[in-house]
């Protein structure tokens, strides 16, 4: 990678480590601006008894923040060519000010030629990963 952005990558290279922080309220304002107010996300009753710990982020939420962890590498929301993932563990949420701990890693995997690269991400939450199988297609910027 050069000095000035994702210009040159070849496999190996490790992406910036994105860690955040979800709490309760960034759970609220999601729902909010989502229009998913499923109440396993902000009610620890119905979390329960759904056979959650507790609160959980949207999965959606996390895919988002992953794919932010691309995005900012590459300097571009629009490079991003495919994104997929699986949601393979819940993000719980605790109703406390220390929240819940994200940690994205990533890799460019493969140079695909044509400016194209595949990005693996490794995302985990207290230490368990939440997605498996988190990879995106992206096209880096030219010169």
């Amino acid at each position: 990678m050069t000095t000035n952005g994702a210009h040159e990558a070849a496999a190996g290279t490790e992406l910036p480590v994105r860690e955040v922080t979800l709490t309760r309220a960034d759970l609220v304002r999601y729902a909010g601006a989502s229009e998913d107010f499923n109440p396993v996300h902000w009610n620890p009753r119905v979390a329960r008894e759904a056979g959650l710990p507790d609160c959980i982020a949207h999965g959606m939420l996390t895919m988002a923040i992953a794919a932010r962890t691309v995005t900012d590498w590459v300097r571009d929301p629009g490079a991003i060519v495919e994104y997929r993932t699986r949601f393979s563990r819940p993000v719980v949420v605790p109703d406390d000010p220390a929240g819940a701990r994200l940690e994205v890693a990533g890799r460019v995997a493969e140079v695909l030629g044509d400016g194209l690269v595949r990005i693996d991400l490794t995302v985990t939450s207290g230490g368990t990963k939440v997605l498996s199988e988190a990879r995106a297609v992206v096209r880096l910027p030219a010169g």
